[in-house]
């Protein structure tokens, strides 16, 4: 199992807007990412995390090329963000 972990860092005016980019996005995500298993949003004070669940880091890498997360989501977000986003793949053991 893997995790994908992008955390966003959006003004918090901006979050209800990124929080419906998550909405729109996640069952596309789950139904045709190759892999996936889950994804969740996670709202900090200081940041927005989205948490990928994959059943490889092969698959969470492949997702970040993706014309579903190159073209639409990343499309979307990046008008939302302050600076570009934190992106990390973990593997569990």
């Amino acid at each position: 199992m893997a995790y994908l972990e992008i955390t966003l860092h959006v003004d918090p005016a901006n979050r209800p807007a990124a929080a419906a980019v998550y909405e729109k996005y996640k069952q596309p995500f789950l139904d045709t990412a190759a892999g996936a298993t889950s994804k969740e949003l996670l709202i900090r004070e200081e940041d927005v995390q989205v948490l990928h669940g994959f059943r490889s880091t092969a698959d969470a890498t492949a997702y970040l090329d993706s014309e579903l997360f190159t073209r639409d989501v990343v499309g979307e977000l990046a008008p939302l963000l302050q600076r570009d986003p934190d992106v990390r793949v973990y593997e569990t053991v």
